[in-house]
């Protein structure tokens, strides 16, 4: 749809020829800062072996966050969990959203392009002031945004009834049943159960000054703690609730305000308060870093092993390098899964 320009006055004192152009350019600008187009998804049915889906125990509860900077990759992991799931009937969305603006374009994206999803919509407004207050910046702007920092209120934000919930991030693509994740068993009295990576050098996610405090470096005293990351975790928030783990999380991110001990965004929180604490998961779940480092973003390749969840975390994102004409080997695996419509077609 073409959008009039809000002063009609200065179109008088252009020359004719130049109106289409102008009205062109304004829808395009229009349609690239609000939303985008997506192509209508398929339905998804049952496998005839899937329970009925009334209960909370035959449900597979999800969370990730949903804005307009991420939504292109949002439909793409929408459609790969639901094309790979044998009880994808059986799936309920719950998206945390930023408030403002209104989240009522979203809802609309999603009711369009998946006409029959199971998903409930969430403005982050209680703790968006709380957040905004606890952010330190990090390495990368993208990292500071409020809405980053959401996975660690999912037990406030949902509903009581939801006692386990499968957190993605936006840029990840699922090639098998979300079923199997869900299921993850969690031991002893663990509260979060994601891919732990020990050959990662843990330390190096903590300052010097952090290490050289003879308080806080005995934080990790009786523990054997590896770096997981926290794109892809399944979390038992009756658990969390009853530990009141949001509240611990905040506590290490009031210290960073006072001084510097980490330099990620909303990772180290869950490093220091879960490492070395949370129950393992195959790493097939999680093969991340294809969106390189958090500087650069250059290609990578796949770790060795089989693959259920492909992870473009870092900062190169799939979409970003496949519309710049330099995308990596790997995002062809991503592409398959884009349902954005192609572009208004250009006059000529």
């Amino acid at each position: 749809m073409l959008h009039q320009p809000t002063t009609t006055t200065m179109i008088h004192h252009k020359p004719p020829l130049l109106l289409p152009i102008l009205l062109l350019l304004i829808s395009t600008t229009t349609s690239t800062t609000t939303h985008h187009q997506f192509k209508e998804a398929p339905k998804f049915y049952n496998s005839p072996h899937c329970p009925t889906p009334s209960t909370n125990t035959t449900t597979v509860h999800v969370a990730m966050t949903l804005d307009t900077t991420y939504l292109r990759g949002s439909i793409a992991a929408i459609l790969s969990i639901l094309q790979h799931s044998s009880c994808p009937q059986n799936i309920f969305f719950h998206f945390i959203t930023s408030p403002i603006p209104t989240p009522t374009p979203l809802h609309t994206t999603l009711t369009t392009t998946f006409p029959y999803l199971n998903y409930q919509l969430y403005p982050f407004h209680y703790h968006y002031s709380t957040v905004s207050r606890l952010i330190s910046t990090s390495i990368r702007s993208a990292l500071d945004c409020p809405l980053n920092y959401a996975r660690t209120y999912l037990p406030d934000i949902l509903p009581l009834h939801v006692t386990k919930v499968v957190y993605l991030d936006s840029d990840i693509i699922l090639v098998d049943d979300i079923t199997k994740l869900a299921n993850t068993p969690f031991l002893n009295d663990a509260v979060l159960a994601a891919p732990e990576y020990c050959n990662a050098n843990f330390t190096s996610y903590f300052t010097p000054t952090f290490w050289s405090n003879p308080s806080l470096s005995l934080t990790f005293v009786d523990r054997k703690p590896c770096y997981f990351n926290t794109g892809v975790m399944v979390i038992d928030l009756k658990r969390w609730r009853f530990g009141e783990f949001t509240t611990k999380i905040e506590e290490w991110m009031e210290l960073q305000k006072r001084m510097r001990i980490y330099e990620l965004g909303s990772l180290p929180p869950f490093l220091l308060v879960f490492g070395g604490k949370i129950s393992p998961v195959d790493h097939r779940w999680n093969q991340h870093g294809l969106g390189g480092d958090n500087f650069r973003g250059l290609c990578r390749d796949l770790h060795p092993g089989p693959v259920s969840l492909l992870h473009w975390s870092g900062k190169g994102k799939p979409w970003v390098r496949l519309d710049t004409g330099r995308p990596c080997p790997l995002d062809a695996l991503w592409a398959p899964y884009d349902l954005l419509k192609p572009p208004f077609p250009s006059f000529e």
